[in-house]
């Protein structure tokens, strides 16, 4: 098992628990501007980034909603989670008991944990921007080149379909991503690093995985 010293603490997941009935499927740029609002310095941070809020897994039988409006559902357990370097932790407290309006829809952000990075050697990320990727060939050669640059170099990388996410400048045509077979060391640069461009509108953050599978079956 890995050492819990051998991973390093300068960058941490920040872990809110929140109180929110639903979200627009595509809420990463409306969830950016409220976060920003209270958390000035957030766009310009290095290293900080925004998990969109997800709902249940499709594993337990749901389907993600598709069309302009759709909205997710979202339980108890929905989390929200700034990837951030530890010593902005203090400051992002700010978020504590306020209600953000996020497209017009109130999430309350409550208590907060420090989740640390991982060592697992499957990694996944529900959106990618590369510029000039436009297919799915493409879209894996500019991936491979990009981590080659990083010195990371997985057994097998899996991309999902076009997941668009909307701003008013532009709509980013973005697609999920699965690598395994990474090195531990690898794993822990990726997810430092992040791959890609908008880490504040939730692209380019690679998470844990437990396996690895096709992504077009996934939904969440």
């Amino acid at each position: 098992m890995p050492r819990e010293q051998d991973v390093p603490a300068d960058i941490v997941d920040a872990v809110f628990a929140i109180a929110c009935r639903s979200l627009p499927v595509d809420h990463a740029y409306a969830l950016q501007q409220a976060i920003q609002e209270v958390l000035p310095w957030f766009a310009q941070e290095p290293g900080a980034g925004l998990h969109t809020v997800h709902g249940a897994a499709s594993a337990s039988g749901w389907m993600r909603p598709e069309g302009a409006g759709a909205l997710l559902q979202l339980s108890h357990r929905a989390r929200l989670a700034l990837r951030l370097p530890r010593q902005r932790l203090h400051d992002a407290a700010a978020l504590l008991g306020r209600t953000l309006d996020v497209a017009g829809w109130p999430l309350r952000v409550e208590k907060v944990t420090a989740r640390p990075l991982s060592r697992i050697t499957t990694l996944f990320s529900r959106c990618v921007v590369l510029a000039g990727a436009g297919d799915e060939a493409a879209f894996l050669a500019t991936a491979g080149n990009e981590l080659a640059a990083l010195g990371i170099t997985p057994e097998t990388m899996l991309c999902g379909r076009v997941t668009p996410v909307a701003t008013p400048a532009c709509t980013y045509q973005t697609r999920s991503l699965m690598l395994a077979g990474l090195t531990p060391e690898q794993s822990l640069v990726l997810q430092r690093h992040g791959l890609g461009a908008e880490r504040t509108l939730g692209c380019g953050l690679f998470i844990p995985h437990k396996g690895i599978g096709d992504l077009r079956s996934r939904s969440d």
